[in-house]
């Protein structure tokens, strides 16, 4: 289903099943492992890469590159997993969620769904557990989106609270092509980025659309030239957010993604009673009185 797009990619067809393989996360010497707050131990994840490449950044990293990190059932619990303790990390502001160079996510595994029953998807609620991270994770996730992300893997970012990309990206939504629709948000979140007559067209032809057409679109926040250039963007971008107030930042994140649910006046009260409630914390007296004394706030993220 979500896999559409994999046809056109010769190395997925043959490899969307490929045996698990255990990996080491990359943490970087010079930071402390993140890992002590994961409710899984490092080597237990054997499709995702997990590590604080700055401080206060928690990376999770998809990593099935023989099937250009197909989604899988695994995988998703993995992330899920993954992303659940980041959220409640202590010591985790932002968290990143990336791929390869050469896929963010080429799709869902389609093998692995290809003889469900309607009555198995349906009793079984089948992918959607891959929503977790939209209703669970309350910090922000920033998508860094190289290569391919199409089917699931176009959903997967369009989840996420920003996307940066390179140019030459290419998303899709091609589930059209093996006679399904998406089935993790992509027709929801796609038209309410793009609107409805774009969406209409991506979605009934299955076209992709570049890194460059997703930030014309205001799919995609920033894109940048090379798969280097994303990450050192991306990373940058998540250390200034975790660098703020945690309580802020999680109250900023939910009204914007109030913004997608409610009409204007009911979003604009939401908004004034968020307002008025971090008036009750720490941080909203601290960031006042160090912008008055002209000197940097120390956050009690309280």
């Amino acid at each position: 289903m979500h896999g559409a797009a994999a046809i056109r990619i010769p190395s997925l067809r043959s490899a969307t099943l490929c045996a698990a393989r255990t990996r080491t996360p990359f943490v970087p010497s010079t930071l402390p492992r993140v890992v002590r707050n994961y409710t899984a131990a490092p080597d237990a994840y054997k499709y995702i890469e997990v590590s604080e490449p700055r401080p206060g950044v928690g990376q999770v990293t998809l990593s099935r590159p023989k099937a250009l990190n197909a989604l899988s059932g695994p995988l998703i619990t993995e992330l899920n997993t993954a992303l659940a303790s980041l959220s409640a990390s202590p010591t985790i502001g932002a968290v990143v969620l990336t791929g390869s160079s050469k896929a963010f996510a080429a799709g869902a595994d389609i093998k692995e769904m290809a003889s469900l029953t309607f009555s198995e998807a349906y009793t079984t609620s089948f992918i959607e557990s891959w929503s977790n991270l939209t209703t669970t994770v309350k910090k922000p996730i920033l998508a860094a989106v190289s290569g391919y992300a199409l089917g699931g893997g176009c959903e997967l970012a369009l989840m996420c609270d920003l996307i940066y990309c390179t140019s030459d990206a290419k998303f899709g939504q091609p589930e059209i092509k093996l006679g399904t629709i998406p089935g993790a948000g992509g027709s929801q979140r796609l038209t309410r980025a793009v609107g409805k007559s774009k969406a209409m067209e991506l979605i009934l032809t299955g076209k992709f659309f570049s890194g460059e057409e997703a930030e014309k679109w205001g799919v995609a926040a920033r894109t940048f030239a090379t798969h280097e250039e994303l990450m050192a963007g991306v990373l940058e971008t998540a250390e200034t957010i975790a660098s703020y107030s945690k309580v802020a930042v999680m109250a900023a994140k939910e009204v914007v993604n109030k913004s997608q649910d409610l009409p204007l006046r009911d979003g604009v009260e939401y908004e004034r009673r968020v307002f008025h409630a971090l008036f009750g914390s720490q941080d909203q007296k601290i960031g006042m009185k160090a912008f008055a004394e002209k000197s940097k706030a120390e956050w009690s993220h309280k």
